[in-house]
């Protein structure tokens, strides 16, 4: 029971802190993160479920296709004489040699005709984790002008400044909720290779996992200062 992720459970905090966000900050951009980053929780679901189950139409089509090759394989095969008279040995020697350049080629065909299915889902999980880590860096976004040594020392504007309405208590909820939203975001990216065992997707996995916990840690060092004694 705790030994894997449940979407519905990383949906479900989503939802709390999308909720959080809304009634502490409700015209803020943040909170239209949140709301983007539920959505994207939501359809990642039905796409974790695709990859969990066998593709049966794309493994049927695929048995066919082998099955017919091998069967081609096998009529040419019987149609070879196996003669050891002196005459016929050239005409042996060149009906091995094709005989075993249609072995190779046959099996490069089997192995990408195996790989189509995890093919097909390794693209409609790269697809979602491109979006996972583009939400990542719009949260980094978020959180770059929230500066705490410009609250606590409060050195003069200049025209170009950013605008700066938030109190202490404010600046240290808005930062935890985008680091919150960093930690969720690499949690639904976890939920690909829960049941989707592929080493390209789990690279990518892990791209963004590492990406979310480098970008907290900033976001944490600013908490940090917030929370040090004046």
């Amino acid at each position: 029971m705790y030994r894997q992720l449940d979407d519905d459970r990383i949906i479900e905090t989503l939802i709390r802190l999308r909720d959080r966000i809304t009634e502490r900050f409700p015209s803020s951009s943040l909170r239209r993160v949140s709301e983007e980053l539920l959505t994207v929780a939501k359809e990642s679901a039905s796409h974790i479920a695709y990859l969990a189950k066998p593709n049966w139409p794309v493994r049927t089509s695929v048995g066919i296709a082998i099955a017919a090759m091998l069967a081609v394989l096998a009529a040419a095969a019987s149609q070879i004489r196996l003669d050891t008279g002196t005459r016929e040995w050239p005409v042996l020697v060149q009906a091995v040699d094709s005989a075993i350049n249609d072995l190779v080629f046959i099996g490069i065909a089997i192995f990408f005709l195996v790989r189509i299915e995890t093919r097909l889902k390794r693209r409609r999980a790269l697809r979602v984790l491109h979006q996972l880590r583009s939400i990542a860096h719009v949260v980094d976004m978020h959180q770059l002008t929230k500066d705490p040594e410009q609250l606590l020392s409060n050195p003069p504007a200049t025209a170009s400044s950013p605008q700066r309405t938030m109190s202490r208590g404010e600046l240290g909820r808005y930062l935890d909720y985008c680091s919150e939203l960093l930690s969720v975001t690499s949690k639904i990216a976890a939920l690909f290779v829960e049941r989707f065992d592929d080493p390209v997707t789990l690279a990518a996995v892990n791209e963004i996992e590492s990406l979310t916990a480098g970008l907290s840690r900033k976001v944490w060092q600013k908490i940090s200062m917030l929370n040090a004694p004046v």
